[in-house]
């Protein structure tokens, strides 16, 4: 696998940042948090935000090397929250936090994950 170039680990180091945030805003909260502290559910918005575009600025050769990181939906999930900012639904920010987040973190781990040298 050839190496990652620079701006593109910055961008996996964002997306990986802003997840972990998320998820560590989420702990020890529930889904009725959201309705009753608006600087939490603003924050977890802003931070899927964050992951999207900077998935969005990831270049297409290294989002081929990572399948295992799901960039349409990522980036879906950012255009649908800055595009339709009216009307975010809480409950999907909710589950896509606490359901399809860790799954993110752990392919966007591998991928920063040095490659094991070869012993030549």
């Amino acid at each position: 696998m050839p190496a990652i170039p620079p701006n593109d680990l910055v961008r996996l180091r964002h997306m990986l940042d802003m997840a972990r945030k998320a998820t560590d805003f989420v702990a020890g909260k529930t889904r009725t948090d959201l309705d009753t502290d608006e600087k939490l559910a603003l924050a977890l918005v802003r931070a899927l935000e964050i992951i999207g575009e900077a998935a969005n600025h990831v270049s297409p050769q290294v989002r081929g090397e990572f399948p295992g990181i799901p960039w349409r939906q990522v980036i879906g999930m950012r255009n649908r929250i800055i595009h339709a900012y009216y009307d975010v639904n809480l409950d999907i920010v909710w589950e896509t936090i606490r359901d399809d987040l860790p799954t993110v973190i752990a392919a966007v781990e591998a991928a920063l994950r040095p490659p094991p040298s070869s012993g030549a």
